[in-house]
């Protein structure tokens, strides 16, 4: 199973040893998502990543970086509806409903289907589907491996996310919230549960 860390949407101190933590030790896809920095702070995060890791980033804003840094690739969304001209990366992107899941499918290495469960670190944002509706979409082939689970996701739902038929996890709260001496063993944890 796909395991995805989407970084806090603000700067802080000790974020780009954390990144660089998790990078190290496995972490296939980093998806930073700062929705209002700009593209002089996006370039100078990744500056302090080393070259060889960026292919493991994927950009939720500032695509035009893309043709600077080696990132793995884009992720669109409703304000960022289209890649850059002639990327050649992955490209993902957010859905909030099973139809637009069926529409994106075809023009996307992966997607992200959210709120799965209520979020850990949005207020109020609670879970869009009940669990019939997922077997359902999961027995229609809508929910597949190219389908990423969002919102809620902790180390001990990567199981039943598996058995829903998703082919990742996306996670955002469970990880950033850990204090600094379970940050590295909680990560070591959830990429367990999925590559189990």
């Amino acid at each position: 199973m796909k395991l995805i860390v989407i970084t806090r949407p603000v700067f802080y101190a000790g974020e780009v040893e954390q990144i660089l933590s998790l990078l190290q030790h496995g972490l296939e896809y980093l998806h930073l998502r700062k929705p209002e920095a700009t593209p002089q702070e996006i370039s100078d995060l990744l500056d302090q990543i080393p070259s060889a890791l960026h292919p493991h980033i994927v950009l939720h804003e500032h695509f035009a970086l893309s043709q600077q840094y080696a990132v793995r690739g884009v992720h669109l969304n409703r304000r960022h509806a289209l890649p850059p001209t002639g990327f050649r990366g992955e490209v993902s992107r957010s859905c909030h409903s099973l139809e637009e899941v069926k529409e994106w499918k075809p023009q996307c290495s992966y997607l992200f289907l959210s709120p799965i469960f209520d979020s850990i670190s949005k207020q109020g944002y609670t879970a869009a589907f009940s669990p019939q509706q997922l077997a359902e979409a999961c027995s229609q082939g809508i929910i597949d491996r190219q389908v990423v689970a969002l919102g809620g996701i902790t180390c001990e739902r990567i199981g039943t996310l598996k058995a829903m038929g998703f082919g990742g996890a996306a996670l955002l709260g469970d990880v950033w919230q850990q204090s600094e001496a379970q940050f590295l063993p909680h990560f070591l944890e959830l990429r367990k549960e999925a590559l189990r």
